[in-house]
């Protein structure tokens, strides 16, 4: 299988499982990975060998039940107990400044954010779809981040993973009344929302970069992966493709043992 090429501040690895994207933004500061349809999530199997990529276990996993919202959950340092036993908590954004916490999502066409705090340390693993765009999650989670931990947004590093692309992500004309109705300027919509034929198409990356840099973070430290789940099947899960047959992928993310 030929991999697709990812943007430049992005790069393949080979994993005991199969391949896995990593951002080189992340990689000095942050264990971290993209998985690909090569690892069957959400097994638990599975989770287990992506953990082992990351230097973690099942102990040490965190994740949220994933609505299609905006709400962040909060893991603060010394308030983790069970790990992955825990109940998982309705939400689409888990932040924390717990060392070793492993934090993830779970993708299949939806956009998943690595944020690293180069500073505090603090972490944060985001799920955003189209509802989580219309309702600015990347925005709450970075808002969250600088509220519990003190975390300077200038001093955030995000990665944004694979997703629907731009190319090939139609949607109904309601979404766009949804983003405006929501209270996004006319003139960031008709940016995300691109019309090339008879429906338009919702740019998740920019929208979600836009908001990024709208919280705060440097232009220089928001990297885009730039590979479309629609469009490499072949690599990607993808819902869009293969509907209610589709697997997950994940983005995951360790909160570092001692700070930058």
């Amino acid at each position: 299988m030929t991999l697709p090429r990812p943007d430049a501040t992005f790069h393949w690895t080979s994993e005991s499982w199969g391949d896995a994207l990593r951002c080189r933004g992340l990689d000095a500061h942050a264990q971290h990975l993209f998985t690909s349809r090569q690892l069957p999530l959400p097994a638990e199997d599975a989770w287990r060998a992506a953990l082992a990529s990351v230097g973690s276990s099942p102990e040490r996993l965190m994740r949220v039940k994933q609505v299609h919202g905006n709400t962040v959950r909060v893991l603060k340092r010394g308030s983790v107990t069970h790990g992955a036993s825990a109940e998982r908590p309705d939400g689409d954004a888990i932040v924390s400044n717990e060392p070793g916490l492993a934090l993830a999502v779970m993708v299949a066409d939806c956009v998943p954010i690595l944020l690293f705090d180069q500073v505090t340390g603090a972490a944060a693993a985001i799920h955003a779809g189209w509802r989580g765009t219309c309702g600015r999650v990347a925005q709450q989670a970075v808002a969250r981040m600088s509220r519990e931990f003190g975390s300077d947004p200038a001093a955030l590093i995000a990665a944004i993973g694979p997703s629907a692309g731009p190319d090939d992500y139609e949607v109904g004309e309601s979404l766009i009344e949804a983003f405006l109705n929501a209270g996004h300027a006319r003139q960031d919509v008709d940016r995300w929302f691109i019309r090339s034929g008879a429906k338009p198409h919702l740019d998740l990356w920019s929208a979600n970069r836009d908001q990024l840099l709208a919280s705060g973070v440097k232009a220089g430290n928001i990297h885009v992966c730039g590979l479309s789940t629609v469009s490499h099947p072949d690599v990607f899960d993808s819902y869009r493709v293969d509907g209610e047959r589709a697997g997950r992928m994940a983005g995951i993310i360790v909160v570092p043992t001692a700070s930058a």
